[in-house]
């Protein structure tokens, strides 16, 4: 489709139609990158102004987008510039703006360029536009599968090759489908019927296409909840219980519900207030129970060791970053090594509150190997009182296998290889330990 270029340079109002949703963008990008601020945090403060519904969707949508395409959208500039523009120049920001909407979003180019120039005043609001229209005659167009940024790319081709390099581009070009875990995985046939679904394993269901989260079929009896396969499978290894099970780090839930469907007593441990409300929200939905504490677990200790312990610790998450393409932008090698530093703390507390015999399930939803493989050596060069647990096959989807060692770690091209239809599955480090004295 030939894209027209925009003809004229004047500055549009202030309050014209449009403005305000991609002046909250910028707001959302500026926050995601200057301030290393999740995308999710920043949306609202940064919408605060902005009433309906669909154009605070449209904010997100636009802003995702540009993190997930920023490095293509990046090249784009440079190339139509004689010097480079700093990253957090505003008219840089508001270029990506444009440009995300014009290649990638369906956005007629004059409708891209004239919402975005009230964002810039004099030269840069001139340099904006002239770029943007000289892009737009050039015929500019976006890869089929977004680049990484740089320093990570690298950092992920030093850890794990250059297949999964490729493969996390390919995986960030796709947006991810939606997996259900299910209370009673006997459902799974039926509700896989009913909601035109596909089962990867028991209990798990996977959907391209679906209504909104709360009008499907069975939200409201509680007859699932949305997970990632990945991260629901540290629970899967704690598997059925009767006993006493401690869910440490354990909002918003999803591992806690789990681990009470499948019969334990559990205590889960957070000391979010506002993430145990939800949590709270969906044991009332799914007529489960849980004994949810609000504390630090660096501080707190349970009365008595536990039967099995699951950490899922706080992380860099760059494990989810096809949903959450801002963790791409935002965590750098000094917020992965305090993550990593605070999980060596939680790892200690969490090995000592497990009864001889038990099990401690240590899991993050990060690619970076200094909070996965990394945490693992550190612990057993600390601890001889436990042993891995290998992961089984069939306590896995097919298609999925564990380490050698007998860990489990999952990458971008985890259930997505080139022609499989499977989907792939976020980046998860998971392992499990017998405490063995």
């Amino acid at each position: 489709m030939q894209v027209r270029p925009p003809q004229s340079t004047a500055k549009p109002p202030e309050d014209a139609p449009g403005v305000p949703v991609r002046r909250a963008a910028l707001r959302v990008l500026d926050a995601v990158i200057r301030r290393g601020t999740p995308l999710e945090q920043a949306l609202g403060p940064a919408s605060r102004d902005i009433s309906r519904a669909d154009d605070r969707a449209l904010v997100h949508v636009i802003a995702a987008e540009t993190l997930r395409r920023m490095a293509d959208l990046d090249a784009l500039i440079d190339s139509a510039t004689q010097r480079a523009l700093p990253d957090d120049a505003k008219a840089r920001m508001a270029l990506r703006i444009a440009l995300v909407q014009a290649l990638a979003l369906g956005t007629p180019a004059h409708a891209a360029i004239s919402t975005v120039l009230p964002l810039v005043d004099g030269g840069p609001r001139k340099l904006v536009h002239g770029v943007f229209g000289t892009l737009v005659r050039g015929n500019a167009t976006l890869p089929e599968h977004p680049a990484l940024p740089m320093p990570v790319a690298l950092r992920w081709q030093a850890a794990w090759g250059d297949a999964m390099v490729m493969a996390a581009e390919r995986a960030l070009a796709v947006p991810p489908a939606l997996d259900l875990t299910l209370a009673d995985a006997a459902q799974t046939d039926d509700l896989a019927a009913r909601l035109n679904g596909v089962s990867l394993m028991p209990g798990h269901l996977r959907l391209a296409d679906h209504a909104a989260i709360p009008d499907m079929e069975g939200f409201g009896e509680g007859s699932w909840w949305v997970q990632d396969l990945a991260a629901s499978l540290p629970a899967r290894l704690i598997g059925r219980g009767e006993g006493h099970v401690l869910d440490i780090c354990a909002a918003p839930g999803g591992k806690t519900l789990q681990l009470a469907a499948g019969g334990w007593k559990v205590t889960a441990v957070d000391n979010n207030e506002s993430r145990l409300a939800r949590l709270r929200d969906n044991l009332e939905r799914t007529h489960l129970q849980a004994n949810i504490v609000t504390a630090d677990a660096l501080k707190w200790a349970p009365p008595a060791p536990a039967d099995a312990v699951l950490l899922d610790a706080p992380c860099s998450a760059t494990g989810i970053f096809r949903r959450h393409p801002d963790v791409l932008h935002r965590v750098l090698p000094s917020h992965i090594a305090e993550m990593a530093a605070l999980q060596t703390q939680l790892l200690a507390r969490a090995a000592d509150w497990v009864r001889p015999g038990g099990v401690l399930v240590y899991a993050v939803c990060s690619l970076e190997p200094a909070e996965g493989e990394g945490q693992l050596e550190a612990f057993f060069a600390s601890r001889a009182d436990f042993a891995i647990d290998r992961v089984l096959p069939d306590e896995l989807p097919v298609g999925m296998t564990a380490h050698p060692r007998g860990w489990l770690r999952t990458l971008p091209g985890t259930l997505s290889d080139p022609g499989s239809d499977l989907g792939g599955c976020d980046g998860f480090f998971i392992v499990r330990m017998m405490r063995t004295a």
